[in-house]
């Protein structure tokens, strides 16, 4: 049971994935975490951003192109996987019953996004957490055209390894002083992502309550 609960600690210590895994793991936790569902709890922002940092620094001894190549192909192969499962498994999930992990509510919740925001929905996911990693599943349950999911998909993948990674390299090769700061940065990008589900959350709520009136 300890060995099982040293693991999960481990896949969730992004300094430590990189130390010791290096480009080979981070690769592979970017692609479960964005194409299978129960990759969701894996780190996704401040992975891609330390990856950048320690890059930067040296202390990842990767090229830049190589790194970004490697993550950004990780994220769209693995949205992929996500959104093939939902295209091809989607009737098996529509009628399953509600349960901890999947309501159906998500499909129709998931349904009214892309209607209200199009397929662009997509790449705003990339920067949510657990939404990135099943939005492309319900994408494919909902049939969206696979062109435009593809589309959106490479587009996102590419903004949001670029913007995290490349962002963290320049601060990484610019102030190497930022590695003695990694746990702040977690702590940062935490509080971030706690602050945007919750709000998300509660925006949701608030629409469900107009619409029932």
């Amino acid at each position: 049971m300890n060995q099982i609960v040293e693991f999960f600690q481990y896949l969730l210590n992004s300094e430590e994935i990189i130390r010791t895994g290096g480009l080979v793991l981070i690769t592979l936790i970017i692609f479960v975490e964005n194409g299978i569902f129960f990759g969701f709890f894996l780190p996704g922002d401040y992975l891609l951003f330390l990856s950048g940092v320690f890059a930067g620094t040296r202390l990842l001894d990767v090229p830049l192109w190589l790194l970004l190549g490697c993550i950004f192909g990780a994220a769209v192969l693995g949205s992929l996987l996500g959104y093939g499962t939902g295209h091809f498994f989607g009737a098996r999930l529509q009628n399953r019953p509600d349960s901890l992990f999947f309501k159906k509510q998500y499909i129709e919740d998931t349904r009214k996004a892309f209607e209200k925001y199009g397929t662009s929905a997509l790449i705003v996911a990339r920067f949510l957490p657990v939404v990135r990693t099943f939005a492309p599943l319900l994408a494919g349950l909902i049939h969206m055209d696979f062109r435009f999911f593809m589309l959106y998909n490479i587009i996102g993948g590419a903004v949001w390894v670029f913007t995290l990674v490349g962002g963290g390299y320049f601060f990484g090769e610019r102030f190497p002083w930022i590695v003695d700061y990694v746990h702040w940065i977690i702590i940062f990008f935490l509080a971030v992502t706690t602050f945007t589900v919750v709000r998300g959350y509660l925006n949701a709520r608030r629409e469900r309550r107009a619409e029932n009136v």
